[in-house]
């Protein structure tokens, strides 16, 4: 760790409560960027099916800046986090081949954590967590603020990778920071992993093209508790922890291999083959079998059953189903009802299958209107959300067969992953963040800016 900073104030009391308070009920929090189940399912909601910019809109707000994060929703606040960058950014050299031209900054980036009123997205707080030049670029797609804030309902965390790893109060007032080094991604293609947290303890994956590691943080503190060399290069995967056996373990998916490590200790328990290269999407897990898949150069989908699961599972009995064909490259699976719901690569290309057994239900089919992605499909009340880049969210019914329930269509375009949270669907564009409810007479809400200042 280069270097761990404590702010004050931070009254005693937080730093000695360890526990991670009660989740309230899940109509209420989307406090990671897959939801409440780890899956992209909103237990008990029930958003619209239906909108436009003149239709079931209750509020659409500027977002000052540049990210990919997702929004993340606790109580009555969302939660996000962006890069504002105060010089146009540096034109791509032309000497590199078109695939890998990467984007410099011009000068200094504000790194910024909001926090919005959920009810009309109004800026409740502003915070800059750090202001300074990125030491190499980012893929012309991507962002400087592409991973997603984190809560426990106690501690807002703000990942911004080789710029510094924040906790805040859910107010807004600064606890603990710390440095955990600079990456060297793949192709200068840019940061993207977001943390976990499960109990007392905050787990980062810091995959790159230098000495890779997986590290866990005290959430009260930052102060680190185990870290493990990783012999992997870049990846973008984010962590998940399960419970399995007794023990909650992290598993990580990467190019070289999948692993499972102890929560507690960081050692190794199980690990299996990996994934193809640039590994993107993040793990799905529900009731010990858990899915990773990625699809650059190839494709990969494997389902681990983690009960009982030691050492190297390769073509042991614990790899339940593999599947090679059509999987994602960007966006992360959602795993609903008996369903697993995968796009293939970055494309508006469906598949379904079932979970337990890797039977194809239906696909792959391509869907209406749709012909790039990035956000990571979500479900709730019976329906599978789609959001693409160009600005359509389509809304399909989940069952055993492809059926469109509604094609819409915003003015902007969508790279982050939808936030649902009882009756609400949020949809944080290149420029704007929406609030999509039904509403009695329609209309849109508030514009007013965000503003760009902060401390």
């Amino acid at each position: 760790m280069r270097a761990m900073t404590l702010r004050p104030p931070v009254c005693a009391a937080a730093l000695l409560l360890l526990a991670a308070l009660p989740l309230p009920a899940s109509d209420s929090h989307w406090q990671s960027w897959r939801g409440p189940l780890g899956t992209g399912e909103a237990p008990g909601a029930s958003p619209p099916v239906t909108w436009s910019e003149t239709e079931n809109v209750r509020f659409k707000v500027p977002i000052p800046g540049r990210g990919h994060a997702s929004p993340i929703v606790w109580g009555d606040r969302i939660y996000l986090l962006t890069a504002v960058e105060t010089e146009e950014p540096a034109a791509p050299s032309e000497e590199e081949p078109s695939w890998r031209r990467n984007v410099r900054a011009g000068g200094p980036v504000r790194f910024v954590v909001l926090a919005l009123d959920r009810a009309t997205g109004s800026v409740v707080w502003e915070r800059t967590a750090a202001e300074l030049v990125p030491h190499e670029g980012t893929h012309p797609h991507a962002t400087w603020a592409s991973a997603s804030a984190l809560t426990d309902g106690e501690h807002l965390f703000a990942h911004f990778g080789s710029r510094g790893l924040y906790a805040y109060t859910l107010d807004g007032e600064p606890l603990w920071s710390v440095d955990l080094g600079d990456m060297s991604t793949r192709n200068g293609f840019g940061e993207g992993s977001s943390p976990v947290v499960s109990g007392d303890t905050l787990v980062v994956n810091w995959d790159h093209e230098g000495d890779s590691f997986v590290v866990a943080l005290d959430k009260a503190t930052g102060e680190e508790r185990w870290r493990r060399a990783r012999d992997e290069r870049t990846s973008w995967s984010t962590p998940i922890v399960v419970e399995v056996d007794g023990r909650r373990q992290v598993v990580v998916s990467a190019t070289g291999r999948v692993r499972g490590y102890d929560l507690a200790t960081g050692e190794t328990i199980w690990e299996t083959g990996g994934m193809t290269v640039n590994t993107i999407p993040a793990p799905v897990h529900r009731d010990g079998m858990v899915w990773v898949t990625s699809g650059f150069r190839g494709s990969a989908l494997k389902a681990i059953r983690l009960p009982g699961a030691r050492g190297v599972l390769d073509g042991g009995d614990a790899i339940a189903w593999s599947y090679d064909r059509d999987t994602p490259y960007v966006p992360s699976p959602v795993l609903y009802g008996e369903l697993l719901y995968f796009l293939k690569s970055n494309s508006g290309i469906l598949t379904a299958v079932r979970a337990e057994t890797g039977e194809v239900v239906f696909g792959p089919e391509r869907l209406p209107g749709i012909e790039n992605v990035y956000a990571s499909p979500v479900a709730a009340d019976g329906r599978i959300y789609v959001a693409g880049r160009e600005g359509t969210t389509v809304v399909l019914r989940h069952g055993p067969s492809l059926e469109v329930l509604a094609t819409n269509e915003l003015d902007d375009g969508f790279d982050a992953s939808p936030a649902i949270v009882g009756d609400e669907l949020f949809l944080r564009g290149r420029t704007h963040l929406y609030a999509i409810a039904e509403s009695a007479g329609g209309g849109q809400g508030s514009q007013e800016p965000a503003p760009a200042g902060g401390r």
